[in-house]
């Protein structure tokens, strides 16, 4: 974790430059480079790639591009530019993926319960677009929990390079397990070996029970989507001993 790579820094520009961008023009661009549900009327065909470049505020931006210079400059002095390059972007790309089957979950299982309890088909539509549904009466089948998680899943774009750092994160463990790392409210160092898979298994127990140590409106699968997709690309590549000049 010491200088700077060349493509690492490229990307920490990029991201810099979008988030400027964001507050230059404010709701245009974001609405524009989010990652919305696929069946919202918002979604675009770039976005699995652009949501990477666009953030919701300082801090995140910041803790982002600290972990993609902390993690992803080691990954890319070993592996090299290209090779870096693909494994960043599919982990992204991978991180939306599972994101977006999870909101398609979430999204239908709600509108069944929504059609089963009465509403009809355009209720909920216009529910999904201008969030007022149908009757009242459907809370005795329907819990508004529910009604505004569909809400939410349907119309809360994502944001972040999250899901292709959570990647990173993995892959720096896989290939330096044993450097010690650490969290600014709990400065004791551990292992990467372990300290990256319990911050993973935290994740998934926000995205299970919805209850997160670190706020609110987290895309935890889409973080556990970029670690799945991390780590089946490092365990290919160490398993198979890529051949690195095949990417130069």
């Amino acid at each position: 974790m010491g200088r700077i790579t060349e493509t690492v820094k490229v990307l920490i520009i990029c991201n810099v430059l979008f988030f400027a961008g964001t507050l230059l023009s404010g709701e245009i661009v974001y609405r524009l480079f989010s990652l919305y549900y696929f069946e919202n009327p918002n979604f675009q065909v770039w976005q699995p790639v652009t949501h990477m470049f666009m953030h919701g505020g300082f801090m995140h931006i910041l803790f982002n591009m600290y972990a993609l210079w902390a993690f992803g400059s080691p990954l890319e002095e070993r592996w090299g530019r290209n090779k870096f390059l693909f494994f960043y972007f599919s982990a992204g790309l991978g991180a939306a993926l599972i994101h977006s089957l999870v909101s398609y979950y979430e999204v239908h299982s709600v509108m069944a319960e929504l059609l089963n309890g009465g509403w009809s088909q355009a209720e909920i539509q216009n529910f999904l677009i201008n969030g007022k549904g149908g009757s009242e009466s459907i809370l005795a089948t329907v819990s508004r929990e529910s009604i505004d998680s569909l809400y939410a899943a349907f119309n809360t774009p994502a944001v972040g390079a999250s899901g292709a750092i959570y990647g990173v994160l993995v892959a720096f463990g896989m290939m330096y397990p044993n450097v010690g790392l650490m969290l600014i409210f709990f400065p004791v160092p551990v292992k990467a070996k372990y300290f990256i898979p319990g911050l993973i298994l935290l994740d998934l127990f926000s995205g299970l029970t919805g209850f997160s140590l670190f706020g609110q409106n987290i895309a935890n699968w889409a973080h556990l989507g970029g670690a799945l997709f991390g780590f089946l690309m490092a365990y290919y590549w160490k398993k198979n001993s890529f051949n690195d000049h095949r990417w130069n």
